[in-house]
């Protein structure tokens, strides 16, 4: 396994399964600074729980999933609340699916969906706007577990 330098400050996302760098113990674990590093990537769309269309910035799932290694059909995504969803690696490759730790210029708080939200490009393809789609847009995302 190759080693990822571990955070400076407080992890706010642990990904673990199918990977091939790691922090420590098995897992990959991230903090703000680290994740900010990541590519920046920026979306437009409107979501299903806020008003009008939102501007989101963050980094693409599949450019986390190329940091770590992953090598696996599925993601586990489970947020704070111990809510979690199986999604298809397939639809990082297939979508932009941004995960956000922005909207309209401000970080995302545990208070309102934050530190960090799976996004959907729903109002660029027709077939995200499926209500199926929506029970993928973990909001308080804090541990990613890929198989």
């Amino acid at each position: 396994m190759e080693k990822i330098p571990p955070p400076t400050s407080p992890p706010i996302l642990e990904v673990r399964g199918a990977i091939s760098r790691i922090t420590t113990q098995g897992a990959a674990y991230f903090d703000m600074e680290m994740l900010r590093a990541l590519p920046v990537a920026r979306l437009e769309t409107a979501t299903a729980v806020t008003d009008g269309v939102r501007r989101f910035s963050g980094f693409l799932m599949r450019d986390l999933l190329a940091h770590i290694g992953a090598r696996g059909t599925t993601v586990t995504a489970r947020a704070l609340n111990d809510y979690a969803i199986d999604i298809a690696i397939e639809e990082f490759d297939r979508f932009d699916v941004l995960v956000a730790y922005e909207m309209d210029g401000e970080p995302l708080l545990p208070s309102d969906k934050g530190p960090l939200w799976i996004i959907y490009p729903r109002d660029q393809h027709a077939e995200l706007q499926d209500i199926r789609f929506d029970y993928r847009w973990v909001w308080q995302l804090r541990w990613l577990d890929i198989q």
